[in-house]
């Protein structure tokens, strides 16, 4: 097997297949011995997300780690279809020219994701703006070089939202700061129209909610910016920061779960889903 390039679905299959290993008490040659693999090292690899595993071979790892659990089995399954599916590099690969290498796997978590719980603070989340807001932020944004570049973006982000629509759509929950909706990016003609393409994207999509995080809540447990939980059809789920110059995966159990307790605390602060549609028309009634 050739190595290939760590991908997050690649390395969360890995780390459950060393769990396997680990629990049915093996060490590293031992396990090598009975999946009948070359080496450590090529065992190794495997566990580190950095060489594939065929679907094909994975009852062997049952059958050496002594695995029955058919629960267990589904999901790691799972996994390796994740971590397998071409689906995730296409946009990738169609517009890798505008983007950075790392952004492929946000790109692959949005696809492969079936659930993504959204905190944005300060500009509303790429997968529910217009395109006129989009090449407002992306141009705003200083981070590329040439007009085609920024228009190539947009079109990407405008691809992205086909996750919202495909056979089995992306649900979103999305708590939106009100610094977020009052940010006149491209003027107040704009803003309006994105206002209200929220409305009908939540009314489009049975999927989507929308909430509202007003300023009067005061201090909350989003004050530090912008996160994403997404969650999988298999495996743990796992949060995304995106600072200034890149993002952040963070997968260990202690770190997601006190996002997902933020994010509770935020839904549980913000106006509800239909207050949260009247703030909203009301800013849009501003706007005109």
């Amino acid at each position: 097997m050739a190595d290939a390039r760590p991908n997050l679905m690649r390395r969360r299959l890995g780390l459950a297949l060393r769990t396997l290993r680990q629990r049915s008490g093996l060490n590293l040659p031992d396990a090598v011995r009975l999946l009948g693999l070359s080496g450590s090292s090529a065992l190794s690899k495997i566990e580190n997300g950095k060489q594939r595993v065929p679907a094909a071979t994975l009852d062997k790892y049952f059958q050496a780690y002594e695995v029955h659990d058919e629960q267990r089995i589904l999901e790691i399954r799972q996994l390796a279809a994740q971590a397998s599916s071409s689906r995730r590099t296409n946009l990738f690969d169609q517009y890798r020219d505008a983007v950075r290498d790392p952004f492929a796997d946000y790109l692959e978590l949005e696809e492969l994701a079936a659930h993504a719980d959204w905190y944005a603070a300060q500009l509303i989340p790429g997968l529910l703006q217009t395109p006129e807001y989009a090449y407002a932020v992306i141009e705003g944004s200083g981070k590329w070089n040439t007009a085609r570049e920024v228009r190539t973006f947009v079109e990407l982000r405008m691809k992205r939202q086909q996750v919202l629509r495909r056979d089995r759509p992306l649900s979103m929950w999305c708590v939106l700061d009100e610094a977020a909706l009052r940010r006149a990016m491209g003027g107040k003609q704009v803003l309006a129209g994105q206002l209200q393409h929220l409305l009908d994207v939540s009314d489009e999509f049975p999927g989507v909610e929308i909430q509202v995080l007003p300023f009067d809540v005061g201090v909350h447990t989003g004050i530090d910016g912008t996160f994403t939980l997404f969650r999988f059809d298999a495996g743990d789920p796992l949060t995304v920061l995106e600072p200034l110059t890149s993002s952040l995966y963070l997968e260990e159990d202690e770190h997601v779960g006190r996002y997902e307790v933020a994010f509770n605390h935020l839904r549980a602060r913000a106006l509800d889903i239909p207050a949260s549609r009247g703030f909203i028309k009301s800013l849009i009634e501003e706007e005109s």
